[in-house]
């Protein structure tokens, strides 16, 4: 494995912290098991560590990494690599179908705690050019992406997460596993699209907005949190599950709530 860069300083802004133990990297690595077809794509390689062993099994690699700094290290580092491409840039604003090319995507990553959530949303946008995904996350967010209902954390990402996709958690990691040390604990999570959607919404807009205006009143009844976009007459018409609170319903119940709805919308129109 090839030496990281020596005295690059984390910077909070970034959310940067570097993952330097090697037998969690190498677990990670046998997790994602890179194949030389593969058409990988590595957000925040920050030092490298990954990166170096990804390569070894795949020579063709393209990376996002933010941090202007890091980005000239990162060339020099891998320079005997002509398949190993970096894009500086902000993965959030990043348009991931543009590498898919012909051949979907592997996607993987340490990503920053900060901006975790709305990262994995946005890749989920692009999730019909992507095979799979395995990220490093704060080990709560991968809690909540796998809950079920009843869990306490059963929410809007558990629900969107698993209506795209396969969500597995793969195994835990120690704070000590990072340079700076986190305050919080990790865990490594696989995502796989699936081929086709366990049950589908008929009006998808509809369906992610209600999931995400429930929630947002989550301890409230889903009556009291549907008040805000649904009009009384097709309130009055959805029963008696709209006493019971967003926790209680599962992806398939959600999924059918939403399709009722988009149901009654287009019957008062």
């Amino acid at each position: 494995m090839s030496q990281s860069p020596k005295h690059h300083q984390a910077r909070k802004r970034f959310g940067q912290n570097f993952l330097v133990d090697e037998g969690v990297i190498t677990r990670i690595v046998q997790a994602i098991s890179p194949k030389t077809e593969d058409n990988l794509v590595e957000i925040g390689p920050g030092q490298g560590a990954i990166t170096a062993h990804l390569l070894e099994g795949c020579a063709s690699l393209q990376a996002i990494e933010l941090d202007r700094d890091l980005v000239p290290r990162l060339r020099t580092q891998f320079f005997n690599y002509p398949k190993f491409v970096i894009h500086q840039a902000d993965a959030l604003k990043f348009d991931f179908a543009e590498l898919a090319k012909n051949q979907p995507l592997r996607v993987v990553g340490n990503l920053p705690y900060n901006i975790s959530t709305p990262l994995i949303f946005h890749l989920l946008e692009s999730r019909q050019h992507i095979s799979d995904m395995h990220f490093m996350l704060q080990k709560e967010v991968v809690e909540r992406m796998a809950a079920i209902p009843g869990d306490e954390a059963y929410g809007r990402l558990s629900i969107m997460c698993q209506y795209y996709c396969a969500v597995e958690m793969l195994f835990e990691v120690p704070p000590e596993a990072f340079r700076p040390i986190p305050k919080v604990d990790s865990a490594i999570v696989k995502l796989r699209p699936h081929a086709e959607l366990p049950c589908v919404a008929e009006d998808e807009a509809l369906f992610a907005n209600i999931v995400k205006t429930v929630f947002q009143m989550r301890r409230k009844t889903l009556r009291n949190g549907l008040k805000a976009i649904l009009d009384k007459p097709i309130l009055e018409q959805l029963g008696e599950q709209l006493n019971l609170r967003p926790e209680a319903l599962s992806l398939q119940d959600f999924v059918n709530l939403s399709n009722r709805i988009n149901q009654l919308k287009h019957a008062h129109v």
